[in-house]
This record gives structure tokens, C-alpha cells and sequence, in this order.
């Protein structure tokens, strides 16, 4: 009982096919009862093969094949009534429409066989995310988190951009968010580097330029090993806005990397936070590291810090026209993160008018109030 359950349910497979499946099935019937009541000399035996064809477009190989068994076995019934089976011409047809409602089910099959794969591949991409690219936790100490995603390379979830939230060990927290220059797939192995290192850095280095100096010797050390080098060999670097925020206290301190300001929303008043000290790109390897200094900037209870790459601020319209982030985070109610973030995803869709064509990361954190936070939690 189980098996002949589950060959009907293969016949079945798409729920789209259990009701279009009558239209082949019509033809069969409609094509049959005029050959049959035609002239002799009149054939419409080779039609049957629409029935097959059609429903190749709507369902799987099983009840693909079937269609085209019962085109067959309509054309072997009309031979019957036009002469009989032995015939040539009646032999031919059928033999004709065997072979190419046999080459259909074939086709049908490679088919879903490549869309099994794309389905697999989309589930790597979905679990390199999750193991790369881990979500933040929506609270982590005094602060509350929301974050956006938007990959630019069609049926995969992930790319160039990086964003990580971590505890330090001096009751605070220390951010990331940054974007490797290039996008995709390729990307992948120098954002992981990155990561990797900040990581295990945001524990161990006491301060933030310490903190941002590991990031670039990590990854000086091993992007030729990750970078995709033969397919892209010009440079290799990754812009990176690095933070400290800590749990008590009315300040934060950040180091900019050749990335674009994050924004502070205060009072629905939106301020761009440009670095006094900008650094460069992580992979300078050139270029000392001394030139990490750290900025300091007001983060106050109820405040929500909004960082991105450039992947949002440079999405154009039809019309060539950069997306004003700022302008339109002004505009947007900020009752929490998560509240900002999708009021900007729609807005940026709909400024677009389709997916943006360069990966975008956004990351919003609020600062709760200090009598809300009794120790440091993730959730």
C-alpha cells in the first residue's frame, strides 16, 4: 500500500499538474475521436504528441510518462479502427510518437534533475551563511539588533559584504561590518578571513586599534590562500567600520577603513559620523598599522546606530539616481531597529525597482536604557 501511495504521489508531484493535467488529457480524447471519424486518407495521429509535450511544461517525468502512454496506446487505437496495427504508415506513427514522447520524459527529467541541484545549491548557500555569515543576536548586552541582507548574485544568500557582532572582554561590545572588494561567490573566502579574526580579536585585544591591527595582519597573512587570484588577480582588499561600544556610558568609539559613515539617528535627527582619522582598506599590507586610531562618537540610550556598505548608498534608480539613505532614514519612523530596517528594505527595493545589483548589508543597533541591562546576554 505504502509503495502504490508513493508512486501516486510522484505521479502527482506538483500541485500545479493535478488540475492542468486535464488538458492533456482532453487533447488526447478530442484528437482521437476526430482522427477517428475522419477520412482514411486524414491523419491526426501525430498531434497526440502535444499531449506529452504539455504537460512536460507544468509536471514531472512520472506523469509525463504516463500522458505519453496513453498518446500511444490512442494511437495504436485509432490504427486498430483505420486498418489495423500492421500497417505501415500506422507502424511508423506510433513508433514516431513512442520515440518522441520518450524523448520528452528524457528532457523532463534532466529538468527537474538540474532543479534538484539549483535547490541543493541554494541550501549550501543558505548554510554558508549561517556558518559564515552568523546571524546577530537580537540583544546582545544593552543593545538591540536588527540586520538586512540583500546578495547581489542570483540563487545564492550570500557574498562580499560581512557584518559580526561579539562581547569583548571589558563589559562591551565590538562590531564589524565591511565589504570585499568584488562580490559573489568569490568573495566569500577573504570575508571569512576577516571574520575568523575578528572573532577571536574581539575577546583577546584590549583596545580597538588593537583590535583592527589583528584584522589586518589576519588577513595580509591569508588572503592569498582564500583570494580568488586566477580568475581575479588585481588587488585584494576589504573596506571594514569597526566599533567598541560600551555597556555603560554615553560614548562609543569606532575605526573607519576606508568605509563608508555609519549614520546615528537621535531624536529623528540623522547625523553622518565621518571619521576625523580614517584608515585605509584592510590589505594595505604595505602601510602601517600605527595609522589605527579610534574616533569617538555620542551613543545615548535610545539612540540607533544604522551602519551599511556601499552596496545601498550606490543602488541607482532607472533613472541613474543614488539611493539618499540619510535623507530617507530622516524620514522613517525609528520605533526600533527592526522597524527602520524594513521601512529602508522596501523603500530600496522600490527605489530600484529590482534586487540591487551590488551586495548590501545593513546593521542597526539601538542603545537600551541602563536600568533595562543587568549583565551581559545574547537572545
Amino acid at each position: 500500500m505504502g509503495v502504490r501511495r508513493a508512486s501516486v504521489d510522484r505521479l502527482l508531484e506538483q500541485p500545479s499538474g493535478r488540475g492542468l493535467v486535464v488538458i492533456p488529457l482532453a487533447l488526447i480524447v478530442v484528437i482521437t475521436v476526430v482522427d477517428i471519424h475522419s477520412p482514411v486518407d486524414v491523419h491526426l495521429g501525430p498531434l497526440l504528441v502535444i499531449a506529452p509535450a504539455l504537460t512536460a511544461s507544468f509536471a514531472g517525468p512520472w506523469l509525463t510518462a504516463a500522458v505519453g502512454v496513453l498518446a500511444v496506446a490512442a494511437q495504436a487505437f485509432i490504427a486498430v479502427l483505420h486498418g489495423g496495427l500492421g500497417t505501415t504508415n500506422h507502424i511508423a506513427q506510433i513508433t514516431a510518437l513512442t520515440v518522441l514522447s520518450a524523448l520528452v520524459v528524457f528532457v523532463c527529467y534532466v529538468r527537474e534533475r538540474r532543479g534538484r541541484q539549483l535547490s541543493r545549491a541554494r541550501s549550501v548557500a543558505e548554510t554558508a551563511q549561517r556558518v559564515l555569515l552568523r546571524p546577530p543576536p537580537r540583544r546582545i548586552g544593552p543593545l538591540r539588533v536588527a540586520w538586512l541582507y540583500l546578495a547581489a548574485e542570483d540563487e545564492t544568500q550570500i557574498g562580499g559584504d560581512l557584518f559580526a557582532i561579539a562581547r569583548s572582554a571589558h563589559s562591551g561590545t565590538r562590531v564589524i561590518i565591511g565589504d570585499v572588494r568584488g562580490k559573489g561567490m568569490a568573495a566569500i573566502g577573504e570575508a571569512s578571513v576577516v571574520l575568523g579574526a575578528f572573532r577571536e580579536g574581539a575577546h583577546r585585544c584590549a583596545t580597538l586599534p588593537e583590535l583592527t591591527a589583528a584584522l589586518e595582519e589576519s588577513f595580509c597573512l591569508n588572503v592569498e590562500d582564500v583570494a580568488d587570484t586566477q580568475y581575479d588577480p588585481g588587488e585584494h582588499f576589504i573596506t571594514a567600520l569597526v566599533l567598541d561600544i560600551p555597556d555603560h556610558g554615553s560614548q562609543a568609539q569606532m575605526i573607519s577603513c576606508g568605509h563608508p559613515p555609519p549614520l546615528l539617528v537621535h531624536d529623528h535627527q540623522v547625523t553622518v559620523l565621518h571619521s576625523r582619522r580614517p584608515a585605509p582598506p584592510l590589505g594595505m599590507c604595505a602601510l602601517p598599522t600605527s595609522s589605527h586610531r579610534a574616533d569617538l562618537f555620542p551613543f545615548e540610550a535610545g539612540d540607533i546606530l544604522l551602519l551599511y556598505t556601499d552596496g545601498v548608498i550606490e543602488a541607482r534608480s532607472p533613472t541613474g539616481a543614488f539611493y539618499p539613505l540619510a535623507e530617507r532614514a530622516a524620514s522613517f519612523p525609528t520605533t526600533s531597529p527592526d522597524a527602520l530596517l524594513r521601512h529602508i528594505h522596501d523603500d530600496l527595493l522600490t527605489h530600484v525597482g529590482e534586487v540591487p545589483t551590488d551586495d548590501a548589508a545593513l546593521l542597526a543597533i539601538e542603545r537600551t536604557a541602563s536600568h533595562q541591562f543587568h549583565g551581559p546576554h545574547l537572545e
